[in-house]
């Protein structure tokens, strides 16, 4: 659940699976976003939705007649913050946040319980309609930098993150705590273009991001950090006033450690 309590464009839509075996299979996807509330008064607000699917199989068999059990793992999240901006200057902001979260994980692999406890003669409660609660409270810094012109537009985000997770009113198996930690950096360059849509105006939009992660999450899945270099068109709606003002579709390339893959995605500013 680490890799997705905080909007992060390299984990926002994560899937790696092991092309040679298959195994595991694991499926990421958040939604999240945040935004001051205005000029005026700069209290920040955001908030993280993540659905995660791990699907490892394990062996019980011998290597002359294996027998790979799948299992199943769910997971649902969700994380909120809130800061204040203090205006380094004109364009640069520095942001403190505390952020909670709330998440639960069950496994729906209860049908190979007793195979694997009779293979192995280990207790797989876990695998049993298993369960876990996390609850973590902690913060994040920010630096913010905004640059808009009328020949393009800069954005530019540094955040570190610290949410410790705790388990609660969970399966024995898996009660425990994870030190989740991250650092990343976001870029982002908008640039009008001479073509609309609907009178619409269409503009290019280039993007990078890198995220480390640290604690207990560096190295957990493979790799220690993920690269994202994306390239897109942006639909500037700002001048009719509606309640979409941008409305954006990127192409990334993602790329870590062990890990390469492509993705499609869709956004909106409000």
């Amino acid at each position: 659940m680490g890799y997705s309590l905080t909007p992060d464009v390299t984990t926002g839509s994560l899937s790696i699976t092991d092309k040679a075996t298959n195994n595991p299979a694991l499926k990421m996807i958040s939604f999240g976003g945040g935004d001051r509330i205005s000029e005026q008064v700069p209290l920040y607000l955001e908030g993280t939705v993540a659905i995660n699917r791990y699907d490892p199989s394990f062996n019980a068999g011998t290597a002359e007649s294996p027998t790979l059990l799948p299992v199943r793992w769910n997971s649902v999240s969700g994380t909120g913050g809130i800061g204040w901006d203090f205006n380094v200057t004109k364009e640069l902001r520095f942001r403190p946040i505390f952020n909670v979260t709330l998440g639960h994980l069950e496994s729906d692999a209860s049908i190979f319980n007793r195979a694997l406890e009779d293979r192995t003669g280990k207790n797989f409660d876990f695998l049993n309609r298993g369960r876990m609660n996390v609850y973590g409270a902690g913060g994040s810094l920010m630096l913010d930098y905004e640059d808009y012109k009328p020949e393009r537009e800069i954005d530019f985000e540094a955040r570190f993150t610290y949410i410790p997770l705790n388990s609660f009113d969970s399966s024995a198996a898996v009660r425990g705590h994870s030190d989740s930690q991250s650092l990343s950096l976001w870029s982002r360059s908008r640039t009008p273009t001479s073509m609309s849509f609907f009178d619409i105006p269409i503009r290019h939009v280039l993007e990078l991001a890198h995220t480390q992660f640290l604690g207990d999450m560096r190295g957990s899945l493979g790799f220690n950090s993920l690269t994202s270099v994306g390239t897109g068109i942006e639909l500037d709606r700002r001048e009719s006033e509606p309640i979409l003002t941008r409305i954006r579709l990127m192409f990334r390339f993602q790329f870590g450690q062990n890990v390469k893959g492509t993705s499609i995605g869709i956004a909106a500013s409000f």
